[in-house]
């Protein structure tokens, strides 16, 4: 099967009116090309022909509730009938929201909404900045913080790219570039050594608590522990990208589980099921500092922050997360399904680590242990990784055909269809290592799939 789903007339349309015929970079995938979507429901969307898929890939992440969650829709219809955009004052639902967040995210004394985890990402250093007067940001190697210049490097590279900038685009100012500092995750050494060199000229850390970009690479207390000590001593300012991790893996995002409270926070995604909304939030003297309050010197606007559609669509998704059992429901299924996948490859007799947290699973093609840091992922069989979940797309369920990529499990998912993803990926697995015998292919790892972020 060459491309998934019949849609070739309408994506052809597709391509003729839009670059590549999608509208982000990560959907425009091999073997997915036709894809038209028609509708989504709960776990499942569904195509131009009918055709179900078991959805995993979420979007990226978004919909932790599931698709079109009808307590969601329901607050945005309502909300549509009262008021729409006027950009100008605050609404009655933005001051309730910020209110929430502050009392759910340990970091957050007070909060400003954006449109996307990007922007807010973007504020947050260009924030660091002003306050520190100083040039220098730390990011590390694997995690992905938006498309903005300072943090577009250093996220899915090549062996022979790692320990130098590895930017994912084109047009980025060497300046700009040289101005990140990019550190192997994980490794608490490293941050002391930096600190110890350099500690003056660094204006913020910023990292994924857990860098999801590439699956799920789980962090030691020690090195979470090393970024508060060192960036409170050398007056730096510590920012949790929780852009992923934030609600869907606690209410108060990663910072809650592991006890470590940064100076800013950003979030997105699972923050209102799939509506277009992200945050930035933290201590309250840093917050003063943006032009919201008159006399700030950090510039900040926004002419779709806080639309009254996605606040009432985060705050419906908020009170359905703290009122109802969200996280236990979508924590049993997944360890039911990470569970279920180790039985697989072991009936199989093939190496794998299957890892994740919570309602996040990802199935690695290589020995034991678990990944503590990017260079261990280097050993993934890309080929493999990829070539299961274009078989398990066959089979109506659907994972995303991209190297080193996270699956998620809804409050919408069930345990029946836990066991369709057990059946379908032991048979989609033989499918392709059949396949790559066939073709001769071998083993290739992830290094020749450096561009995907």
């Amino acid at each position: 099967m060459n491309a998934v789903g019949t849609g070739a007339p309408l994506a052809e349309r597709a391509r003729a009116a839009i670059p590549g015929g999608v509208n982000s970079g990560q959907r425009s995938v091999p073997g997915i090309t036709d894809l038209v979507v028609a509708r989504a429901e709960g776990a499942r969307f569904f195509d131009t022909e009918g055709r179900a898929y078991t959805d995993y890939h979420a979007a990226f992440g978004p919909q932790l509730l599931g698709h079109n969650d009808p307590d969601v829709s329901a607050a945005v219809a309502a909300v549509i009938r009262e008021v729409d955009l006027c950009g100008v004052g605050v609404t009655p639902g933005e001051i309730e929201l910020a209110e929430r967040l502050i009392e759910l995210v340990p970091s957050f004394e007070q909060v400003l909404l954006t449109s996307t985890g990007s922007e807010a990402t973007f504020h947050a250093l260009r924030l660091s900045r002003a306050v520190t007067g100083r040039r220098l940001v730390v990011k590390f190697q694997g995690c992905y913080h938006g498309w903005h210049d300072a943090v577009s490097l250093n996220v899915i590279s090549a062996e022979d790219a790692l320990n130098r900038p590895d930017p994912i685009s084109a047009g980025i100012l060497p300046e700009v570039l040289e101005s990140t500092v990019v550190l192997p995750f994980n490794d608490a050494e490293a941050v002391r050594r930096l600190f110890a060199d350099h500690g003056d000229q660094i204006a913020g850390v910023i990292v994924e608590p857990v860098p999801h970009n590439i699956g799920c690479v789980l962090p030691t207390d020690e090195f979470l522990i090393t970024l508060r000590e060192q960036t409170t001593q050398h007056g730096a300012i510590l920012i949790f990208d929780e852009v992923i991790t934030g609600f869907r893996h606690a209410l108060g995002g990663w910072q809650e589980i592991s006890g470590i409270t940064p100076d800013l926070t950003t979030l997105g995604k699972a923050f209102a099921n799939g509506f277009p909304l992200g945050a930035i939030g933290g201590r309250a003297d840093l917050m003063q500092q943006f032009s919201s309050r008159p006399g700030g010197s950090a510039f900040f606007a926004g002419t779709y922050n806080g639309a009254p559609v996605v606040v009432a669509a985060a705050l419906a998704t908020l009170t359905k997360l703290t009122e109802q059992p969200v996280h236990e429901h979508t924590f049993r299924l997944g360890e039911l399904a990470r569970a279920g996948l180790r039985e697989v490859f072991a009936e199989l007799d093939l190496p794998a680590v299957v890892t994740g947290y919570g309602s996040i699973f990802v199935s690695y093609f290589m020995p034991g242990p678990a990944p503590r840091t990017y260079s261990d992922l280097l050993a993934n069989r890309a080929d493999l990784f990829v070539g299961y979940r274009r078989k398990l797309i066959e089979r109506g369920i659907f994972e995303l055909p991209l190297n080193l990529k996270r699956s998620h499990i809804s409050y919408a998912h069930t345990e029946s269809d836990i066991e369709q993803l057990i059946d379908g990926t032991r048979d989609a697995v033989r499918a392709a290592l059949s396949e790559t015998t066939e073709l001769g292919a071998g083993a290739s790892t992830m290094g020749g799939l450096v561009r995907e972020s």
